[in-house]
Protein backbone atom coordinates (compact mmCIF):
# COMPACT_ATOMS: atom_id res chain seq x y z
CA UNK A 1 0.00 0.00 0.00
CA UNK A 2 1.37 3.39 -0.90
CA UNK A 3 0.78 6.51 1.11
CA UNK A 4 -1.07 9.53 -0.20
CA UNK A 5 2.26 11.26 -0.84
CA UNK A 6 3.89 8.36 -2.69
CA UNK A 7 2.98 8.33 -6.37
CA UNK A 8 3.16 4.99 -8.16
CA UNK A 9 5.46 4.72 -11.16
CA UNK A 10 6.79 1.75 -13.10
CA UNK A 11 9.89 0.86 -15.07
CA UNK A 12 10.10 -2.14 -17.38
CA UNK A 13 13.70 -3.15 -18.07
CA UNK A 14 14.43 -5.31 -21.11
CA UNK A 15 17.21 -7.85 -21.49
CA UNK A 16 19.92 -8.93 -23.90
CA UNK A 17 19.13 -8.42 -27.57
CA UNK A 18 15.79 -6.76 -26.87
CA UNK A 19 14.22 -3.33 -27.21
CA UNK A 20 11.29 -1.57 -25.53
CA UNK A 21 9.05 -2.62 -28.44
CA UNK A 22 9.73 -6.34 -28.05
CA UNK A 23 7.92 -9.26 -26.45
CA UNK A 24 5.39 -8.33 -23.72
CA UNK A 25 6.93 -5.02 -22.62
CA UNK A 26 4.53 -2.75 -24.51
CA UNK A 27 1.51 -4.82 -23.47
CA UNK A 28 2.46 -4.53 -19.80
CA UNK A 29 3.25 -0.81 -20.08
CA UNK A 30 -0.19 -0.21 -21.62
CA UNK A 31 -1.88 -2.09 -18.77
CA UNK A 32 0.02 -0.13 -16.12
CA UNK A 33 -0.79 3.17 -17.83
CA UNK A 34 -4.48 2.18 -18.03
CA UNK A 35 -4.39 1.66 -14.25
CA UNK A 36 -2.92 5.13 -13.73
CA UNK A 37 0.69 4.04 -13.24
CA UNK A 38 3.08 6.16 -15.34
CA UNK A 39 5.45 3.69 -17.00
CA UNK A 40 8.77 3.87 -18.78
CA UNK A 41 10.47 1.22 -20.88
CA UNK A 42 13.96 2.60 -21.47
CA UNK A 43 16.09 1.49 -24.39
CA UNK A 44 19.29 0.11 -22.92
CA UNK A 45 22.33 0.86 -25.11
CA UNK A 46 23.72 -1.72 -27.53
CA UNK A 47 21.43 -4.59 -26.45
CA UNK A 48 23.37 -7.10 -28.58
CA UNK A 49 26.68 -6.05 -27.01
CA UNK A 50 25.73 -4.90 -23.51
CA UNK A 51 28.24 -2.99 -21.42
CA UNK A 52 27.61 -3.24 -17.66
CA UNK A 53 28.55 0.38 -16.95
CA UNK A 54 26.39 1.78 -19.75
CA UNK A 55 23.41 -0.39 -18.81
CA UNK A 56 23.85 0.55 -15.15
CA UNK A 57 23.80 4.24 -16.07
CA UNK A 58 20.68 3.82 -18.22
CA UNK A 59 18.86 1.98 -15.41
CA UNK A 60 20.03 4.55 -12.86
CA UNK A 61 18.75 7.36 -15.08
CA UNK A 62 15.37 5.67 -15.52
CA UNK A 63 14.74 4.09 -12.11
CA UNK A 64 16.69 6.48 -9.91
CA UNK A 65 16.00 6.32 -6.21
CA UNK A 66 13.14 3.96 -5.45
CA UNK A 67 10.33 4.28 -2.93
CA UNK A 68 7.21 2.39 -1.91
CA UNK A 69 5.41 3.67 -5.01
CA UNK A 70 8.07 2.32 -7.37
CA UNK A 71 7.40 -0.77 -9.48
CA UNK A 72 10.15 -2.47 -11.46
CA UNK A 73 9.63 -5.36 -13.88
CA UNK A 74 12.79 -6.77 -15.45
CA UNK A 75 13.53 -9.53 -17.93
CA UNK A 76 16.60 -11.77 -18.20
CA UNK A 77 19.83 -9.73 -18.20
CA UNK A 78 17.74 -6.73 -17.18
CA UNK A 79 17.10 -8.52 -13.87
CA UNK A 80 20.80 -8.66 -13.03
CA UNK A 81 21.17 -5.02 -14.02
CA UNK A 82 18.26 -3.96 -11.80
CA UNK A 83 19.54 -6.01 -8.86
CA UNK A 84 22.94 -4.34 -9.18
CA UNK A 85 21.22 -0.95 -9.24
CA UNK A 86 19.24 -1.74 -6.10
CA UNK A 87 22.38 -3.01 -4.37
CA UNK A 88 24.12 0.30 -5.19
CA UNK A 89 21.43 2.51 -3.63
CA UNK A 90 22.47 4.27 -0.43
CA UNK A 91 20.38 4.62 2.69
CA UNK A 92 17.33 2.75 3.86
CA UNK A 93 15.22 2.64 0.72
CA UNK A 94 12.13 0.49 0.21
CA UNK A 95 10.81 -0.65 -3.20
CA UNK A 96 7.08 -1.15 -3.70
CA UNK A 97 7.20 -4.07 -6.15
CA UNK A 98 9.80 -6.02 -8.10
CA UNK A 99 9.02 -8.65 -10.71
CA UNK A 100 11.95 -10.61 -12.14
CA UNK A 101 11.23 -12.67 -15.27
CA UNK A 102 13.83 -15.31 -16.23
CA UNK A 103 16.24 -13.73 -13.78
CA UNK A 104 19.66 -15.05 -12.83
CA UNK A 105 22.93 -14.05 -11.18
CA UNK A 106 25.09 -16.92 -12.48
CA UNK A 107 26.80 -17.43 -15.86
CA UNK A 108 24.59 -18.97 -18.54
CA UNK A 109 25.89 -22.09 -20.30
CA UNK A 110 23.82 -21.23 -23.40
CA UNK A 111 25.22 -17.67 -23.63
CA UNK A 112 28.92 -17.66 -22.71
CA UNK A 113 29.32 -14.35 -24.57
CA UNK A 114 27.58 -12.74 -21.57
CA UNK A 115 30.12 -14.06 -19.05
CA UNK A 116 32.05 -10.76 -18.95
CA UNK A 117 28.81 -8.87 -18.21
CA UNK A 118 27.61 -11.37 -15.62
CA UNK A 119 31.00 -11.65 -13.92
CA UNK A 120 30.43 -12.56 -10.28
CA UNK A 121 26.70 -11.81 -10.54
CA UNK A 122 25.36 -9.70 -7.70
CA UNK A 123 25.10 -10.10 -3.94
CA UNK A 124 21.35 -10.13 -3.38
CA UNK A 125 21.20 -11.24 0.25
CA UNK A 126 18.95 -8.86 2.17
CA UNK A 127 17.44 -7.16 -0.88
CA UNK A 128 14.19 -9.10 -0.50
CA UNK A 129 13.66 -7.51 2.91
CA UNK A 130 13.50 -4.07 1.26
CA UNK A 131 10.85 -4.98 -1.32
CA UNK A 132 7.13 -4.87 -0.59
CA UNK A 133 6.01 -7.33 -3.27
CA UNK A 134 8.69 -9.55 -4.79
CA UNK A 135 7.87 -12.02 -7.55
CA UNK A 136 10.25 -14.22 -9.53
CA UNK A 137 8.82 -15.83 -12.66
CA UNK A 138 10.35 -18.55 -14.81
CA UNK A 139 9.33 -21.03 -17.47
CA UNK A 140 9.75 -24.77 -17.35
CA UNK A 141 11.28 -24.67 -20.84
CA UNK A 142 13.73 -21.74 -20.97
CA UNK A 143 16.48 -22.49 -23.52
CA UNK A 144 18.77 -19.72 -22.20
CA UNK A 145 18.30 -19.52 -18.43
CA UNK A 146 18.27 -22.92 -16.72
CA UNK A 147 15.35 -23.27 -14.28
CA UNK A 148 17.85 -23.89 -11.47
CA UNK A 149 19.43 -20.48 -12.06
CA UNK A 150 16.13 -18.67 -11.55
CA UNK A 151 15.19 -20.92 -8.64
CA UNK A 152 18.54 -20.13 -7.00
CA UNK A 153 17.97 -16.39 -7.45
CA UNK A 154 14.47 -16.70 -5.97
CA UNK A 155 15.87 -18.60 -2.99
CA UNK A 156 18.56 -15.99 -2.39
CA UNK A 157 15.80 -13.37 -2.36
CA UNK A 158 13.67 -15.43 0.03
CA UNK A 159 10.84 -16.38 -2.34
CA UNK A 160 9.85 -19.28 -4.58
CA UNK A 161 9.78 -18.89 -8.36
CA UNK A 162 6.40 -18.93 -10.06
CA UNK A 163 6.50 -21.31 -13.04
CA UNK A 164 4.71 -20.51 -16.30
CA UNK A 165 4.59 -23.76 -18.30
CA UNK A 166 5.82 -23.66 -21.89
CA UNK A 167 6.75 -19.96 -21.92
CA UNK A 168 10.31 -20.52 -23.14
CA UNK A 169 12.37 -17.41 -22.42
CA UNK A 170 9.24 -15.21 -22.44
CA UNK A 171 10.00 -13.92 -25.94
CA UNK A 172 7.53 -13.04 -28.67
CA UNK A 173 9.09 -15.88 -30.68
CA UNK A 174 8.01 -18.17 -27.82
CA UNK A 175 4.46 -16.87 -28.27
CA UNK A 176 4.67 -14.58 -25.23
CA UNK A 177 3.33 -11.14 -26.14
CA UNK A 178 1.48 -10.59 -22.87
CA UNK A 179 2.43 -11.54 -19.33
CA UNK A 180 -0.55 -11.54 -17.00
CA UNK A 181 1.56 -13.06 -14.23
CA UNK A 182 3.63 -9.86 -14.04
CA UNK A 183 0.51 -7.68 -14.02
CA UNK A 184 -1.08 -9.81 -11.31
CA UNK A 185 2.10 -9.68 -9.22
CA UNK A 186 2.03 -5.89 -9.20
CA UNK A 187 -1.70 -5.73 -8.48
CA UNK A 188 -1.60 -8.11 -5.50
Amino acid sequence: MTTGTTRRRASIIHGYGASPEDHWFGWLAERFEAEGIPTTVPALPDPLDPDPARWAEAVRADVGTVDEGSVIVAHSLGCLTVLRHLRSLPGSWRLGALVLVSGFVDPLPALPALDPYIGDGCEVTGLGDRIGRLTVIRSDADPYVPPGHTDRLAGLLGVFAEVVPGAGHFLASDGVTSLREALTAVRS
